[in-house]
């Protein structure tokens, strides 16, 4: 053997040199993150560094040439797949994978086309360094010898990777103070401290909230009870328990975003039957209405309906909490005499529903076992919507009354793909042929709640029932700007349009009751628990819920985002830019300011509740922490 000083390591400078090129390449190409100065670009070119200096460093302990390079391909091989893991989950979600996520391997199958979409052929360029730290293993006579670092090189080397890491967390807090305490903006964490670091940052933040249950006794619930009762609006009289006793029929829209509503592509409407409710006199439909879902999507919207608290900021609360102890609406509707359940046309294990829903206290679970599935009647993600209602609501008239149901629907799903006889309508022109297909499969899901509304009708359900829709998350995402610019006639899209755009759908539809109209105050997913319930008659005042009844005059037009984002009916504040909603332009950024601590303070509480599993200690009855 034979002793080299540390810049003779000709193998080691290659394997950091190739993976930090290509993160930053990955960076600019792959992630649309917003970069306002100089200083932000400098520190996204210099986050991955300390990182990769220490993991492939750690090849100057190995002795032999052959462990050496096997550990230095194996460690490039890693990170080339983190990269690259990163990069589809963002063109899908447009986030950063987080570790519970990963843990998710249920739903991959079910996943399928949505990931096959997010793939191309030249994403093999994410494996560039790997191919060139083999080549240079291969042929480089240097890559054959062994080397013995002397532990003062070593020492040397290992104080200079922590310099450079100090010098990014220290750039890093000037741009954004209290960095880490974000947790939640994921984008904002990548930008700063770098995908690599990032990830075991969330290795951390994973502990800490197992920690954060085992530590929990319920003396926590003190704040967390008084926030929920003082925020608690006084019931409206008028609609409290006008729907008493009826059927409650609750109906996920599969990723329908509000612009689509009273609109057109091409000369005709994308959702001709829910443009006509929106006029209708039994119909409230809600305008200014926004989802508030995280990593989780549909079932993010799912658990907020179900409980009007936020999904947590790592992955789904389906997954990441299944075993906590709630307080459902479903567990509500049971105690006042309902039957329970939920309808959709999938695998029980996806999302790990068929765990959840018995934590929920949902009495029955209608899952593709209770369908009638063949290659014709359906596509893509399974049971086409205009079957799955007809049959769903044969499903229904076997139900005991009155019941409470809710409803998953399918063929709005990314990659909004759709067979040529459910085309009701010509796709949109433009480059990009994922909102092209969008407009298409949006239509099919109209038609197929026009037919829902047909059947019940027949079926004698439709009268004795309350009817209740809302958008689940969005379905175009903020890798489409450029197309979604062309269709809204504008010319880019701004972080106020993306916040904007976050508007879903929402109607509750209460049959020959002669009281609806259009509603325009802000609101979000986590009111529609309350509002539904106190239509029903069924007081909430006890329960530890974010939302309010959208009918209570004390309602507050604020809407929080599990990112961050607010909107209110005066300003938006998204992309860390607070707007002026009347002009769309940014204003004092101290307007928005006690509109961001209180919409931190919201989530605060809420993944407190969530994370030390907080309602295991609370009695709903009484209001109080249990004795």
């Amino acid at each position: 053997m034979k002793f080299n000083k540390l810049p003779k390591h000709s193998i080691l400078v290659i394997a950091i040199i190739t993976t930090w090129i290509k993160t930053y390449i990955t960076y600019q190409s792959s992630f649309d993150m917003e970069i306002d100065n100089s200083m932000q670009q400098f520190i996204l070119l210099i986050n991955p560094l300390a990182f990769l200096l220490f993991i492939y460093g750690i090849s100057l302990f190995f002795k032999t040439a052959k462990r050496r390079n096997r550990y230095l391909i194996t460690t490039s091989v890693i990170l080339s797949i983190l990269v690259y893991g990163n990069v589809v989950f963002y063109r899908f979600f447009n986030d950063f994978i987080t570790l519970p996520v990963l843990f998710q391997t249920s739903n991959f199958g079910d996943l399928g086309n949505s990931a096959t979409s997010s793939i191309n052929w030249y994403d093999v360029f994410y494996f560039t360094d790997v191919v060139l730290l083999i080549l240079a293993v291969k042929f480089l006579p240097k890559a054959k010898e062994a080397t013995i670092t002397k532990p003062n090189l070593r020492r040397t080397y290992f104080v200079l990777t922590f310099a450079i890491l100090f010098l990014n967390l220290g750039l890093a807090e000037t741009q954004r103070p209290q960095l880490l305490t974000r947790s939640f903006d994921r984008e904002l964490l990548v930008k700063n401290i770098g995908t690599y670091n990032y990830h075991l940052y969330d290795i951390f933040i994973q502990s800490k909230f197992h920690a954060q249950r085992a530590m929990a006794d319920g003396s926590e619930l003190t704040d967390v009870t008084n926030y929920v009762k003082s925020n608690q609006g006084e019931n409206n009289k008028k609609t409290f328990g006008v729907a008493k006793k009826r059927n409650v029929i609750i109906i996920s829209l599969e990723s329908t975003q509000n612009f689509v509503i009273n609109n057109k592509v091409n000369g005709q409407e994308i959702t001709p039957f829910l443009n006509k409710l929106t006029k209708d006199k039994d119909t409230f439909y809600f305008d200014n209405f926004y989802h508030q879902t995280g990593l989780g999507k549909t079932s993010d919207a799912e658990f907020i309906v179900e409980n009007s608290l936020y999904g947590t900021g790592r992955g789904s609360v389906f997954f990441t909490n299944s075993g906590n102890t709630f307080n459902s609406m479903a567990e509500r509707f049971n105690e006042n005499g309902y039957f329970t359940s939920v309808l959709h046309a999938n695998n029980k294990s996806f999302w790990n529903r068929d765990m959840v829903y018995q934590a929920f206290n949902i009495k029955k679970f209608y899952d593709v076992e209770s369908y009638h599935v063949t290659d014709e009647n359906s596509a893509n993600w399974g049971l086409k919507d205009i079957p799955y209602m007809d049959q769903s609501v044969e499903i229904m008239k076997s139900m005991p009354q009155p019941f409470y149901t809710r409803m998953i629907t399918l063929s709005n799903h990314f990659p909004f793909t759709s067979d040529e006889e459910d085309q009701l309508i010509k796709p949109y022109t433009s480059d990009d042929n994922t909102v092209n297909r969008y407009f298409q499969t949006v239509r099919y899901t109209d038609e197929a709640i026009k037919e829902l509304f047909k059947d019940l009708k027949a079926s004698g359900l439709y009268d004795n029932s309350v009817i209740v829709m809302y958008g689940d998350h969005y379905g175009i995402s903020e890798n489409h700007n450029k197309a979604m610019a062309q269709y809204l006639g504008k010319d880019a899209i701004t972080p106020f349009d993306t916040a904007q755009l976050q508007r879903v759908p929402f109607f509750i539809h209460i049959p020959n009751s002669g009281i609806g109209k259009q509603m325009h105050e802000v609101a979000g997913q986590m009111d529609i628990r309350p509002t539904v319930l106190h239509l029903l008659g069924i007081d909430t005042k006890n329960d530890l819920q974010m939302g309010t009844d959208l009918f209570s005059k004390d309602h507050k037009d604020f809407v929080a985002f599990r990112d961050g984002r607010i909107v209110t009916d005066k300003l938006v504040y998204a992309g860390e830019v607070c707007y002026d909603k009347a002009t769309e332009q940014k204003t004092d950024s101290s307007k928005c300011s006690p509109y961001i601590e209180q919409a931190n303070k919201k989530l605060d509480y809420s993944d407190k509740i969530i994370n030390g599993d907080l309602l295991r200690f609370y009695d709903n009855k009484t209001g109080e922490a249990k004795k």
